[in-house]
């Protein structure tokens, strides 16, 4: 029996980087998967996918709408071929997943492809082409989400689908129906849309986003029904039948009136559920929560102490780098050293264009806590680089404490936000005022200016192109 110092369960971001980092720290290490790809959810149905197929959409949607105004004209009728945008993805998959290969070489990591699941706290059983067992001293639990349903929701996987159905149609739906108006649903929302699908997203709670700063909502909502995308806040979904090719979703409005929407797919996009199945967990005596979660202190360790968990099978945000941070917080806690996560930091992306990007408190949060805040707000309609290239919806808003100047949060909905988030995730790290980051000099001209304009206002209401 092959003995390990570190055995990671599972090969998403939070486990292979676990894995990396393990094996920086001279550790002998262990990954095991039970797909015969590495890079989990993220890499082969999630993150990555979803990324590759509103890069192709955004690029067709401004051919058909927007080459013309900057003067380029394509004779002839532009079409989407679907089979060849859905191979693109899955060629920028495999070159991804097979990133995670060379890393795992590279880095002397033995990959165990199976179904691994616990003899006892220290042995683990791997079922996969060859039955086999190992041991490790420690052990990392890093086995991701499943997407959620409803119960009353039977999931066919052919009109009725997840997300991972979503990424490899064979056809542009002629109506597609999104149940859910968060992150995953608006993203391949926006993508079928673009490529010609009718669109309704039927959400629960009364606006898109409902986890984000509300002027966020507001904002990508307007992006969205000028996409002429229906978008039903408010309603609760009670049935979901199919009928041959048809989908009828029936749900209740805000007024308790049953309403009908019919469709040729139906999009259940209501979130994830940590993903345990398998595991043995009871073989090591490990305990979780009443959500499905694996329980863990501070320190990521469950209640046995050498067996650790990440990601989205414990509990807070199910984003990849934020189990990218906790896979090398507990790397570095088996090594002996102190490393820190301020979950507060973490920020969150939606990958729409426009891009939304948040991090830090909302409004509605610190009025909840009762912190006085002042609020420094800029649209991306005044930068001179957002009317070149025509990218002028959105704004960047920063929340800053009204005694200290501190800055508390930072939410922006606008072109390149994914990125230009960084900038606040910094400032904030080091606990920098509003005036600190209107201080900076920020290159002209770029979107990053109403980042800094944004501050100025925060600081004393001066921002200076508006």
């Amino acid at each position: 029996m092959k003995s390990y110092d570190v055995a990671i369960i599972g090969s998403g971001p939070g486990g292979y980087v676990a894995a990396i980092r393990c094996a920086q720290l001279g550790m002998k290490t262990a990954i095991i998967e039970k797909y015969s790809t590495l890079g989990g959810t993220c890499l082969n149905v999630g993150c990555i996918p979803s990324k590759a197929l509103l890069s192709s959409s955004h690029h067709y949607e401004e051919a058909t709408k927007h080459f013309e105004d900057h003067g380029i004209e394509i004779p002839g009728e532009i079409k989407v071929n679907l089979e060849k945008m859905i191979g693109r993805k899955q060629a920028v998959v495999d070159q991804t997943t097979g990133g995670i290969d060379f890393l795992m070489k590279k880095n002397n990591i033995d990959v165990f492809e199976g179904l691994g699941s616990f003899v006892d706290a220290t042995h683990i059983k791997i079922e996969g082409k060859d039955a086999q067992a190992i041991e490790a001293k420690k052990i990392i639990i890093a086995t991701g989400s499943k997407p959620s349903n409803l119960p009353f929701i039977t999931l066919d996987k052919e009109r009725i689908i997840t997300s991972t159905e979503a990424l490899k149609l064979k056809e542009v739906p002629k109506h597609m129906i999104i149940i859910g108006g968060g992150v995953i649903g608006l993203e391949l929302g926006q993508v079928y849309r673009r490529l010609g699908a009718e669109v309704t997203v039927i959400e629960f709670m009364d606006r898109i986003l409902p986890t984000m700063d509300a002027g966020l909502s507001k904002e990508l909502n307007k992006v969205f029904k000028k996409a002429k995308c229906k978008m039903m806040l408010s309603h609760k979904v009670q049935s979901v039948e199919r009928h041959g090719d048809e989908v009828i979703v029936k749900a209740e409005n805000k007024k308790g009136e049953v309403v009908e929407f019919k469709g040729d797919y139906c999009l259940v996009s209501v979130g994830r559920r940590p993903y345990t199945d398998g595991l043995n967990l009871d073989a090591a005596g490990v305990k979780m929560t009443d959500r499905g979660q694996v329980e863990v202190n501070e320190h990521l360790q469950t209640n046995v102490s050498n067996i650790y968990a990440i990601g989205d099978v414990i509990k807070g945000a199910m984003l990849a780098h934020k189990a990218e941070e906790e896979g090398v917080f507990v790397a570095e806690t088996i090594a002996g050293q102190k490393p820190h996560i301020d979950y507060n930091l973490i920020p969150g992306v939606v990958y729409t264009w426009p891009e939304v990007a948040a991090v830090g408190k909302t409004e509605e949060e610190l009025k909840a806590d009762k912190v006085e805040y002042k609020v420094g707000q800029f649209p991306f309609r005044a930068l001179g680089r957002a009317r070149a290239s025509g990218d002028i919806d959105g704004f960047v808003k920063i929340l800053a404490d009204k005694t200290t100047d501190e800055v508390l949060g930072v939410h922006m909905i606008g072109a390149r936000c994914a990125d230009l988030i960084a900038e606040a995730v910094t400032a904030m790290e080091f606990r920098a005022s509003a005036e600190d980051i209107s201080r900076m000099s920020h290159a002209h001209p770029t979107f990053a200016e109403a980042v800094k304009e944004a501050a100025l206002a925060a600081t004393d209401d001066r921002a200076l192109h508006v």
